[in-house]
């Protein structure tokens, strides 16, 4: 055997003995995780510093539906991306457009249990079968009376309407708006009538975005709170264009005039253009602040109109024919369309000074109206003119409801007087548009028989009184109507905003079986 020197067999043996002690603790599988930790430490910081952004999510109006079945249920929304839009208005506006990109939600339905009555869904209120432009007591586009009404519930969940009170997550869904259509007693010949009719505001739209003619600012409301009733907004694909260049026109008006919303400012009626034109842009910008739709000028104006009708009510509590704060005329029909636009106003991002005293005055002077037999009068407890039925009945209902007072005793007293008294029949003297458009709102947040009663003294009448083209012909079949300054029949635009926001009634606002669901007290 061949001999080594010594100095040889001396670093053999040591590096045996480092071998050795390297092995023992843990050798390779050591040095591997030494080496893929330092790896995994170089791609964590990589990470880290980058700067990650999450895209904006851009959404529309255009879920794709869920389940109709009891309990929790959720709809798997399909977001389409949309092109941007682009129009100028003519006043300090740059530029306004829509966007979206694709998306999916999942939409959690909190059910029927809800609490405060939602301005978005009472915006779509509306009769003014008075007030608009008339002269002498009652007047208002001629002589008489008008004033809308609406409600809604709720506060809303989920991403896509995490703004949007419940009421108006329903209406945006196809298959909920359907299906809550069916509970509450519509058919699928609602939903077509509406549609037909939507489509003939649209055939009807003025270049400018308007409707009407003296007293367009209000009709343009009105046709806007149609839209909205059916989630129609300015993302929507049939409609889109259609509803900006509305809500367009009201802020160009707005900003002209310092959030001041009328054609004429010396006319006793000029209250009901600014309230319901208010009413539309509150809708508008709470639809739009969840669409990332970007309209300039649109939060001033509705700021600046609201805040207004608070600074300008009057000392009773009411509101007065060109806005006096004392004395003045002031009536059940115009203060109503005030309640309504200001319950709109309190659902958008902006914070007005003084609402809630303002709210509660204002339901204390609609309260006071109340005859003891349950109707309520236009000017005090009386009926106004020679008509022997209260035809504002609907609206004290209403005003009470949407603030959470819908378990009041009036409410309870005006519900019963409404089934014991009104009628309802297109072609006969019984043909009052504007009372029922207010009652049947009302009726609706009443729920179970009171609605089914009420209902079935509805539906047909409208729906079988509509005219081919989608509007609604002139009522009454030649005799008088049992109405207050009843300009719906002269006016197509008005009587065909009333009749589809009637028939959206189904799907607009959820009722509250009673009124007093969950009522949160105060305001």
């Amino acid at each position: 055997m061949e001999e080594y020197p010594v100095e040889y067999q001396q670093e053999h043996e040591f590096k045996k003995v480092k071998l050795t002690f390297w092995q023992k603790l843990g050798g390779g599988a050591l040095t591997f995780a030494v080496v893929l930790h330092v790896i995994l430490g170089i791609i964590g910081a990589i990470w880290i510093f980058q700067v990650i952004k999450e895209p904006e999510k851009k959404v529309d109006f255009l879920p794709g539906g869920g389940n109709a079945g009891g309990g929790e249920r959720s709809a798997q929304t399909k977001v389409q991306q949309k092109k941007r839009a682009q129009i100028t208005p003519s006043t300090n506006v740059k530029r306004v457009f829509a966007e979206g990109a694709q998306s999916t939600f999942s939409i959690p339905d909190p059910g029927d249990n809800f609490g405060e009555m939602s301005a978005l869904s009472s915006l779509a209120s509306g009769g003014m079968s008075g007030g608009l432009g008339g002269s002498g007591s009652g007047g208002g586009f001629g002589s008489g009376q008008g004033t809308g009404t609406g409600l809604g519930l709720g506060g809303g969940t989920g991403k896509l309407f995490g703004l949007i009170p419940e009421t108006m997550r329903k209406r945006c869904s196809k298959d909920d708006r359907l299906q809550r259509l069916k509970e509450n007693g519509g058919t699928p010949e609602c939903e077509e009538a509406v549609t037909k009719a939507l489509r003939w505001m649209k055939a009807n739209q003025k270049p400018d975005g308007s409707w009407g003619g003296g007293n367009s600012i209000a009709m343009t409301g009105l046709c806007l709170l149609a839209y909205f009733g059916h989630c129609e907004t300015p993302a929507s694909e049939e409609f889109g264009d259609s509803c900006m260049k509305a809500i367009v026109f009201l802020v160009d008006k707005g900003m002209k005039n310092d959030g001041k919303l009328a054609n004429n400012f010396t006319s006793n009626s000029w209250p009901y253009e600014h309230s319901i034109a208010t009413y539309a842009l509150g809708e508008a910008l709470t639809f739009c602040k969840e669409l990332k739709v970007n309209i300039p000028g649109l939060t001033e104006v509705t700021e600046k109109a609201g805040q207004f009708i608070i600074d300008n009510q009057n000392k009773n509590g009411g509101w007065a024919y060109l806005y006096a704060t004392e004395g003045g005329h002031v009536d059940v029909s115009v203060t109503g369309w005030h309640i309504q636009a200001l319950k709109a106003c309190s659902h958008t991002p902006i914070r007005y000074r003084g609402l809630n005293s303002c709210i509660s005055k204002a339901l204390n002077y609609i309260n006071d109206c109340q005859h003891e037999n349950g109707g309520f009068g236009y000017v005090g407890k009386h009926p106004a003119g020679e008509v022997d039925y209260y035809t504002l009945t609907g609206v004290g209902m209403l005003c009470n409801q949407m603030w959470g007072k819908g378990s009041r005793t009036e409410v309870r007293k005006a519900s019963k007087y409404i089934l014991e008294n009104t009628k309802f029949q297109y072609n006969y003297e019984f043909c009052d548009l504007y009372g029922h458009y207010y009652e049947s709102q009302a009726m609706m947040q009443r729920g179970g028989d009171e609605w089914k009663k009420y209902n079935d003294i509805m539906r047909d009448e409208l729906l079988e009184n509509q005219d081919a083209d989608g509007s609604w012909k002139v009522p009454g079949g030649g005799k008088k109507p049992r109405a207050v300054g009843a300009v719906f029949m002269t006016d197509k635009v008005y009587r065909t905003a009333l009749c589809t926001l009637m028939l959206e009634v189904y799907y607009r606002f959820l009722n509250t079986s009673g009124g007093g669901a969950r009522e949160r007290t105060g305001i």
